[in-house]
């Protein structure tokens, strides 16, 4: 059996786009993606700290060192620039594997850096 796992996140980041007109997804910042260990196409959890809401999409690679967060398609509609996030990603594993597994959490600085 295979339960899903808190893998890693990025804690409290700051949404610095919105792209309505776009096809969909979270860009993010490659060198905030290599420190939570997330993927280009990985799928996300996004909650937002200012409204409550939440949903789910997929991790597109932005310029590293840029800070960008800019959430994108449909999506957009949920959130405002300026708001802060928590991206959280998850990983399938055996009861087992998760018993020994330490998840990453990420606490940007303002400016979403490092």
């Amino acid at each position: 059996m295979l339960i899903d796992i808190f893998k890693s996140k990025l804690h409290r980041v700051q949404v610095t786009q919105a792209d309505l007109n776009y096809e969909g997804s979270i860009t993010i910042d490659e060198e905030l993606m290599d420190a939570a260990n997330l993927l280009e196409n990985e799928k996300v959890q996004i909650v937002n700290v200012n409204n409550g809401e939440r949903l789910e999409t997929y991790v597109i690679r932005g310029a590293r060192g840029s800070g960008v967060i800019c959430m994108n398609g449909p999506a957009a509609r949920k959130v405002q620039v300026g708001d802060i996030v928590i991206i959280i990603s998850y990983a399938q594993m055996t009861p087992e594997e998760a018993k020994q597994f330490e998840p990453i959490v990420v606490h940007p600085k303002e400016g979403n850096t490092l």
